[in-house]
């Protein structure tokens, strides 16, 4: 990310935190997916995981145009996988212009928290409900305790460090 943790300033370092946590729980919710998740349907007009992901991706997209301006529109990729490697590319790239001090345009830490990253987070949890949906829930663990790094943006993402050890949805 450029700056060391210690140097950069605080609100900046939250943000990169919130960054983590979101690359981490977005993973949590792709892990060990069925092949065929990407295309589920939860019904009419709701997006599939591969639609949320790209939607996802706009999302962080909008939020890297107020770091380094101009206009982002995730197109349609052919896989989840792909979706997924762009989305986390998206992530280290905000992070690292975050880390790096430039300049928000026309907006502060906590507005950026409160728009894009907030509903990229609320998207994250969306994937998990699809996953239980399709049938293939996620097991749930204490976040508090997750092994989340600044400086692990990408999809390989560590195991739960805390999971629970009974869930009603794993019987």
């Amino acid at each position: 990310m450029g700056m060391s943790s210690q140097m950069m300033a605080p609100k900046r370092d939250m943000l990169c935190h919130f960054l983590a946590a979101l690359a981490y729980r977005s993973q949590k919710a792709l892990r060990g997916a069925p092949a065929e998740f990407g295309d589920f349907s939860a019904g009419k007009k709701t997006r599939t995981p591969k639609e949320l992901l790209r939607h996802m991706s706009s999302v962080i997209g909008y939020a890297r145009t107020f770091l380094i301006g101009g206009s982002y529109k995730a197109e349609p990729l052919e896989t989840i996988a792909d979706e997924i490697i762009r989305f986390h590319s998206l992530l280290e790239d905000v992070a690292r212009h975050l880390g790096n001090g430039s300049p928000l345009a026309g907006i502060g830490e906590e507005q950026l928290l409160q728009g894009p990253l907030s509903d990229a987070m609320t998207h994250a949890g969306q994937l998990a409900l699809l996953r239980r949906l399709a049938g293939a829930p996620v097991a749930p663990e204490n976040f508090v305790f997750a092994a989340i790094r600044q400086d692990h943006l990408g999809p390989d993402q560590p195991a739960p460090v805390a999971p629970d050890a009974i869930w009603p949805e794993s019987l």
